[in-house]
């Protein structure tokens, strides 16, 4: 399992951080595919990298973001001190680079639709794994190569591990690829024997742009009437006063 991907669909679906049951009900739901089941399984291996620590100053505003107190950074140890307890999982961890900050994507979106001068709060911090992919790749070979499985299940949408399917696929070893429901490049799928989560087509990908589209609008106008509501509120009331 690709643990940033993982991560980051279950974010996105569930808004919420994402929690070692979360994970644990996506392995169930794999192994429970009708492919595996005269197969035993081995070990689930989850590739993450521990959170960053870093005390990152904003260039805009002076001020402090101490990583170790997020609660971002509380939920990922969290979920890896779990996922390590957990039966049956082995964790390989990389690293984490922290290269300062970054535009937000969000934010570009709105300053390329209504140009303006850059906010503290359109920075966030620019952190990347390092070593991840790399273990993974080697993981799948050197599994591949003792003949230590006959199927692997991949959870991915990284079109660079084209080349370990490649090779797992020439020593005999059929290599399943999940998505999570998630879009991938087509090499991925053709260098894979099976999809086990339906790959969305281009139209389902519009679709589900338009949907998110319309609930980022519905957020703000909510977010908009809020605001239009409690400065009515703060308004003195007109009209004359006058005596019986």
């Amino acid at each position: 399992m690709d643990g940033g991907f993982v991560q980051k669909v279950i974010w996105a679906r569930e808004k919420r951080a994402p929690t070692s049951a979360d994970i644990i009900a996506e392995c169930e739901r794999i192994r429970a595919h009708p492919a595996f089941a005269e197969c035993d399984l081995l070990r689930i291996y989850f590739y993450d990298a521990p959170p960053s620590q870093a005390q990152l100053v904003n260039p805009i505003d002076g001020s402090v973001l101490d990583l170790q107190a997020t609660d971002t950074y509380a939920s990922s140890v969290k979920l890896q001190a779990e996922l390590k307890a957990t039966p049956d999982f082995a964790l390989r961890m990389g690293d984490v680079l922290s290269s300062g900050w970054r535009v937000s994507d969000s934010s570009i979106s709105k300053i390329s639709k209504e140009p303006r001068s850059l906010a503290a709060s359109d920075l966030k911090p620019n952190l990347r794994q390092k070593g991840v992919d790399i273990r993974i790749g080697l993981d799948i070979a050197r599994l591949a190569l003792k003949d230590t499985v006959r199927s692997l299940v991949v959870v991915t949408a990284d079109a660079d591990f084209v080349p370990a399917f490649k090779f797992a696929r020439r020593e005999g070893i059929r290599v399943y690829l999940d998505t999570m429901g998630r879009p991938c490049r087509p090499e991925l799928i053709e260098h894979s024997d099976l999809r086990l989560s339906p790959i969305p087509t281009p139209e389902e990908r519009r679709r589900e742009k338009q949907r998110r589209s319309r609930e980022r609008q519905k957020a703000r106008r909510s977010t908009s009437l809020d605001e239009a509501l409690l400065a009515a509120k703060d308004m003195p009331l007109g009209g004359n006063s006058h005596k019986d």
